[in-house]
């Protein structure tokens, strides 16, 4: 599903980032894994990096925490082609899925504050702490301030638990759907009060 021609300057910046040498990851990577979903999305989802699955495809989420994100989106009543956009911090993956290095997160975060200004959203929800602490602060906890509405360059952003947390952790699905719930008020506060969900 590539959305991304929709939106002609989000396509040029995918071209330049697929064709990305500034770090060693683009000497390990399969495929860069750009991002995905409807191109001039309200809501806008980063996660940390690509793993296994998204380099073997060259699409964001798409493993076992992948297949999790899909389905809570489906129960707030979000979808990736009409709802939302999916981008990482990094957009190669690392080796053996370790985070990111400050030196690769710095060479790579441009990408992403293009990415930023071009989808431009409404509301940002970042998925765990890497993504946390580079966008927001290096010192930041995810388990103090997840759930919590933090503004961010006149965005509205909250910081949610990483899918793949969440099947590490059954007991933390709690909370999360708490924090999804806040997500879809925000959404029909901010964009179409009509918004449907059927679980909220």
């Amino acid at each position: 599903m590539d959305t991304d021609s929709l939106n002609p300057e989000l396509e040029a910046l995918k071209l330049q980032a697929l064709g990305c040498v500034k770090c060693d990851l683009s000497k390990s990577r399969t495929q860069v894994v750009f991002g995905e979903g409807y191109p001039y999305a309200d809501i806008l989802f980063i996660g940390e990096g690509p793993g296994y699955y998204e380099d073997v495809k060259g699409r964001p989420f798409v493993g076992r925490a992948g297949q999790l994100l899909d389905k809570i989106l489906s129960a707030c009543g979000f979808s990736r082609s009409e709802n939302v956009y999916i981008a990482n911090i990094l957009k190669c993956r690392p080796p053996g899925n370790r985070d990111p290095l400050p030196g690769e997160r710095e060479l790579c975060m441009p990408y992403l504050m293009q990415q930023i200004e071009l989808i431009n959203p409404k509301i940002i929800i970042l998925l765990g702490a890497v993504a946390l602490k580079a966008l927001i602060d290096p010192e930041a906890k995810i388990t103090k301030v997840r759930g919590s509405w933090l503004e961010w360059k006149g965005r509205q952003v909250m910081p949610v638990y990483h899918p793949a947390a969440l099947l590490r952790n059954q007991a933390l699905k709690r909370d999360a759907w708490e924090d999804y719930k806040k997500v879809v008020y925000k959404y029909r506060e901010l964009v179409d009060p009509d918004h449907h969900s059927a679980h909220v």
